[in-house]
């Protein structure tokens, strides 16, 4: 029993987000077969996508945030033009009052992110100040991390969501980077990521580098071929941020064989890939575009290839080329592994995965595979601490607790320092010990913990729930700390943080 519950720990720790607690029954489920435990997940691709109620298309978002952007133009110059309130009479025999600021009084909830700054002050009399449009972007931004949330919360084993949450760091944007990205940030993982996480990563390639939030992230909208007409007449040129990102970031990795050279010829070939704006020239708002003016014409030479292609189908071949090429699959193998296994991957073990990426064009579902099926992905200690959307996710799971508002979670992320969906840059969150292990770090986690036992620890027994995570895998020094804690409270505190909840 106890061999198998410690394979059944490392199905549901190093390749999900931990057990469930309540009656999920996960640890025994997973201990009867852990691989195929894991492996059940790659068999359902639908089961991937996330839909809900309210959750819009992108270009739907990006007339939402053109409508709402109009809204506040309009109520600030409604603002000014609003003639000033008349100032009543002073009396004479009224108290001196202080002046009180309603910042002090307002308690912003949510994200700190989204919170804007309130600048209200007292008003002398009774006017009212012009209504302020609802906030669509923070709204929207709140209902999609509250899905994805819900999604990795709820999921058997969470090794499909971690899979997303692998690939949506790897093509990242920051959501901190505009209100567009901001409230594209959620479709952005749906729709460019989810589709293709158990696809080919060619297809997956393709959809992120058209698809409107990961060219507004890296500005491709503001690149123009020197020579295309809209470049003659603007007098403006290449912009290289996203050909750079595509070759050393997404695809061939640093050391991958290609030269500044090849950066410049790749922003050339991807010109005219933009998004529609509000003046609806192009399309759609919010939808994306090839705009032909805008585009560099002629071959453009990339790793030694020319590439005569006229228009869109340029950039595709490119980009097709790009994700077969050796040096793309041995920088995906590489960090695949290190992810999920090491953070010093197995030499033995990557070369297995980039051979599978290479025979299979790219099939992700094989590549995943590849990795439960290795012995490597078992036998390795679980030394990889989790990262602080890992670690909150797998303690709402274990204590049985859907998030109905994603508030807490996204503190606790800005807190952490790992925001939702807003990297530091664009080579997403780090993925080691060291980045997340900092004495500060451990120190904010402890005092996260200390948190929800006192809030839940008066009606769960820790010891039941260190049974539900663990069982007969679970460490005696582990057991023993729990039955040693001053209060449930405390016992609680100290089963969030120990090894069997922050490692995988």
């Amino acid at each position: 029993m106890a061999r198998d519950s410690q394979a059944a720990l490392v199905a549901l720790n190093r390749f999900g987000f931990g057990a469930r607690g309540g009656a999920s029954g996960d640890l025994v489920n997973a201990s009867s077969d852990p691989r195929g435990f894991v492996k059940a997940e790659l068999s359902r691709p639908n089961g991937v996508l996330l839909e809900a109620p309210g959750l819009q298309s992108t270009p739907q978002l990006g007339q939402a945030v053109f409508a709402y952007q109009d809204q506040v133009k309009q109520a600030r110059e409604a603002a000014k033009a609003a003639p000033p309130a008349e100032t009543p009479p002073a009396d004479q025999n009224a108290p001196l009052r202080r002046n009180l600021s309603l910042n002090a009084a307002a308690e912003i909830s949510g994200q700190m992110a989204d919170a804007k700054s309130m600048q209200s002050t007292a008003a002398p009399s009774a006017a009212k100040p012009a209504p302020q449009p609802l906030n669509v972007i923070q709204k929207t931004f709140r209902a999609e991390a509250l899905a994805r949330l819900q999604r990795a919360t709820l999921a058997e084993c969470g090794f499909t969501e971690r899979l997303v949450a692998f690939w949506s760091n790897h093509f990242c944007i920051s959501a901190s980077k505009g209100e567009l990205a901001r409230i594209w940030a959620g479709a952005f993982e749906r729709e460019a990521i989810r589709p293709h996480v158990l696809g080919r990563f060619a297809d997956m390639l393709r959809a992120v580098e058209q698809h409107p939030a990961m060219l507004f992230f890296l500005d491709n909208q503001q690149s123009l071929g020197p020579d295309s007409r809209a470049g003659q007449n603007r007098k403006r040129g290449l912009n290289e941020n996203l050909a750079r990102e595509i070759m050393e970031l997404h695809t061939l990795g640093v050391g991958g064989g290609y030269t500044q050279g090849d950066v410049t010829s790749l922003a050339r070939i991807i010109t005219g890939w933009t998004f529609a704006g509000r003046q609806v020239q192009l399309g759609v708002p919010g939808s994306f575009v090839f705009n032909t003016n805008a585009h560099q014409p002629g071959p453009q030479v990339l790793l030694g290839k020319t590439y005569d292609q006229a228009g869109l189908a340029q950039g595709e071949a490119a980009l097709a080329d790009l994700a077969r090429h050796p040096s793309t699959a041995n920088f995906i193998a590489t960090k695949f592994v290190r992810h999920f296994v090491a953070d010093e991957p197995p030499p033995a073990l990557v070369a297995r995965l980039r051979d599978v990426f290479v025979k299979t064009d790219g099939d992700l579902k094989a590549l995943a595979t590849a990795l439960v099926d290795s012995d490597e992905a078992w036998k390795a200690p679980l030394t990889k601490l989790r990262s602080p959307y890992d670690f909150l996710v797998a303690s709402g799971r274990l204590l049985a607790r859907v998030p109905e508002d994603p508030g807490a979670y996204l503190n606790n992320l800005n807190l952490l320092g790992q925001p939702l969906w807003s990297p530091p840059g664009p080579n997403g969150f780090p993925d080691s010990n060291a980045a997340w292990g900092a004495p500060e770090g451990i120190k904010l986690r402890l005092d996260i913990a200390a948190q929800i036992g006192a809030r839940l620890g008066n009606n769960i027994d820790p010891l039941d729930l260190l049974q539900f995570a663990a069982a007969d895998a679970a460490s005696a020094e582990t057991r023993r700390t729990i039955e040693r804690a001053e209060s449930r409270q405390q016992a609680l505190a100290l089963l969030l943080m120990s090894p069997e909840m922050q490692r995988r």
